[in-house]
């Protein structure tokens, strides 16, 4: 029996290797079966080029739990050990068998690092023991024991002991969880689903006598053999589907896959599928599992998968992607940029030649696939370059385009005076009904864009495409909406608006998130007496912020949105409500209005006979008289406007075109609601 001290350059290696080695403590499992698996496929190794006599036979790996006394043991019929390479491998922790194996045996798959990976167990173990035999003639069983210090023992015999190595765990207190079966079939259902050894853990239940019983069968947790690692000529779309659902059991379809293969310049196999999202844009990342010669490694795949495509779901499977020593975090290196351009390009083609071969399926599928399309066209440039063939627009009567496709049905009606052209859009149909129609009536065609990234396409698409631009159909009157040469005339005068404003802004709703703004427009007498407009660019930048998030979201938040209540000037009403306003008023309407005339214009007078002097060679007097002539203005306007807000008050009929308004954008609601119903009855009964 041989006692000694592991080979280590601190005896502080085990409260690291406990706490700070490995992220998760539960992967010990997975690196205790995955050097299981490379054990047990150097053996296999051997076989084949004739260097191990006798038969291979089963070589499944058992997994066991003694829940009542903490034992966890893991048995694989696999390459074994003998004293002088337990030795080597697990005393002398920085040196690695698979490295050395690796090096005579370089076209072979192995799995892991047998050293740091087995020390992993502490992390959960207050004892660990070895049981192993060397596949080699005359080997001995080799016992080797641990209790979480540098001190070990270890001891040959010629105890019976089956060719490959037993782990035997000794579980902490703390650790008592992975002493039962429930815990241990959850990580192996996690870590080892597709591992290339079969794995038992325990047997196949079947229900009897009211009971479940054990059968003579093992439960074989893995599948050796999956998907990804078979031809995809061999494989049919229903297959492809039940993956999926094996590995997303949710129920629902999948919209396409993609099939990785590749050899060179690395080594990449793997199936990614478009999953359904839906359009709250529920970010659903960490989907894609990242496996290394079938072993899981993660599912945060970031590094390797290109952003944009983190939505997606599926397995990526390459040895020749860089691990850190516990296998979970990626390192920067070269062949991590050529994978993701490759996913780039790979995913690009498979979507032009379904655009190609099955365009009518593809449109079916778009408003799903359209956030994953957007999401790349926006993050990364060289996708977004070849996107641009497969990208579709629809339109309100459910018609999909590629952009050049709508450019050239439209550009004939929505060019405007500039030589702009002018994609229309409405981000919610029924709620824009008004607005929309108005659109169509002037024979636009207009875009539906209601998802949580249009906002942000339309613009890159304006910063590649300068003479083009998308307004959305009530960010203004539907005749501001495309500006052409001829333009309609406006009825009342700049006169009859300054009446009509304090009259208008007297019904204005009350709302502190909303700011409204009035402006009189000429429009057609028959379309609505109100019209409610929000600034497309202002828009814009508060709905992008507010889904950016940080410093911007709050910066725009804390704005109140902004709208224009547009007064037709051209509208039968509007003209009634102007000769009630100047009836109710009676003659001092004229009489005040000639004062502010004759002050306007005395003001105008002495600005010209001051115009050619700087503000320093003003005198005194000329100062205060500029400052009456102003303030004599200014009050005569407040006299006459406080008593136009005042007949303002109480005309129903301009609070009700507000409210028509409102109601017309969805916009009135509550109290304002009930009142605009009862007033409706009233003007009814009238």
């Amino acid at each position: 029996m041989t006692n000694g001290k592991i080979g280590v350059t601190t005896e502080n290696i085990f409260p690291v290797i406990k706490k700070f080695l490995y992220s998760d403590h539960e992967i010990f499992l997975r690196e205790l079966v995955s050097n299981a698996v490379d054990a047990t496929q150097k053996l296999k190794a051997l076989a084949s080029r004739g260097e191990m006599q006798g038969e291979l036979g089963d070589l499944t790996i058992r997994i066991a739990v003694d829940t009542d006394k903490r034992l966890l043991t893991i048995t694989d019929r696999g390459i074994g050990m003998t004293a002088d390479e337990v030795d080597r491998y697990i005393n002398q922790i920085a040196f690695s068998g698979a490295e050395e194996f690796m090096a005579k045996y370089k076209d072979q798959a192995i799995i892991g690092h047998f050293g740091l990976g087995f020390y992993s167990s502490f992390m959960v173990a207050d004892k660990v023991e070895i049981i192993t035999r060397s596949y080699k003639e005359g080997s001995k069983t080799v016992h080797w024991e641990c209790n979480g210090s540098p001190e070990f023992s270890m001891e040959e015999s010629d105890e019976a002991h089956d060719r490959g190595t037993t782990i035997v765990l000794h579980l902490s207190e703390e650790a008592k969880e992975y002493a039962e079966a429930a815990k241990i079939e959850e990580l192996l259902r996690k870590y080892c689903r597709f591992l290339p050894v079969p794995i038992a853990f325990g047997k196949v239940k079947e229900w009897k006598d009211g009971k479940y019983v054990d059968t003579d069968k093992d439960n074989i947790v893995n599948d050796t053999d999956p998907l990804w690692m078979r031809k995809p000529a061999d494989i049919t779309e229903e297959q492809y589907k039940e993956f999926y659902h094996e590995l997303y059991p949710t129920g629902e379809e999948p919209l396409f896959s993609i099939h990785l293969n590749i050899d060179y310049p690395f080594h990449l196999t793997g199936i990614l599928y478009f999953p359904k999202i839906r359009n709250n844009f529920e970010i659903q990342k960490n989907k894609i599992q990242l496996y290394s010669n079938q072993v899981y490694v993660t599912d945060q795949v970031e590094g390797i998968v290109p952003e944009y495509l983190t939505l997606l779901h599926g397995v990526i499977d390459s040895p020749d992607i860089p691990l850190n020593v516990s296998r979970s975090y990626l390192q920067s290196d070269s062949n991590v940029k050529k994978i993701s351009n490759y996913i780039t390009r790979k995913v690009a083609d498979r979507l032009q030649e379904l655009f190609n071969t099955m365009r009518p399926e593809f449109e079916k599928k778009w408003d799903d696939l359209k956030i994953f399309i957007q999401y790349g066209i926006l993050t990364d440039e060289k996708f977004a370059e070849k996107a641009q063939s497969f990208t579709l627009w629809k339109n309100t009567d459910g018609k999909y385009f590629t952009p050049a496709e709508y450019e050239e049905l439209v550009k004939a009606n929505q060019t405007d005076k500039h030589q702009t052209l002018v994609f229309l859009y409405v981000d919610d149909p029924v709620a824009k009904l008004a607005a929309l129609e108005a659109a169509k009536g002037k024979g636009y065609d207009v875009l539906e864009m209601n998802g949580p990234l249009d906002n942000h396409y339309v613009n890159w698409y304006e910063s590649k495409h300068k003479e083009q631009r998308f307004v959305r159909v009530d960010s203004d009157i539907v005749d501001k909406l495309i500006q052409k040469e001829d333009s309609l005339k406006m009825s009342l005068s700049e006169a009859q608006q300054e009446i009509l404003r304090p009259v208008f802004e007297a019904q204005m709703p009350h709302d502190e998130k909303i700011h409204y703004n009035i402006a009189f427009e000429p429009m057609a007498a028959g379309e609505a007496p109100v019209v409610i407009t929000q600034n497309e660019f202002m828009r814009r930048m508060k709905e992008m912020a507010a889904m950016s998030g940080g410093g911007m979201s709050q910066f725009y938040g804390q704005m109140p949105d902004n709208f224009t209540l547009v007064v037709n000037g051209n509208h039968p009403i509007v003209i009634d409500i102007l000769q009630n306003v100047e009836k109710e008023y009676g003659d001092k309407l004229k009489s005040i209005t000639k004062k502010i005339d004759a002050a306007v214009q005395e003001e105008k007078r002495f600005e010209e006979t001051i115009d050619k002097k700087k503000e320093e060679e003003l005198t005194a007097e000329e100062k205060n008289q500029r400052e009456e002539l102003s303030k004599k203005v200014v009050t005569l306007r407040d006299e006459r406007n406080e008593r136009l807000r005042q007949i303002g008050e109480k005309d129903s009929l301009v609070r009700q075109i507000i409210d028509l308004a409102l109601l017309t954008n969805g916009m009135l609601k509550g109290k304002n609601l009930t009142e605009f119903i009862q007033r409706s009855i009233s003007l009814i009964e009238k």
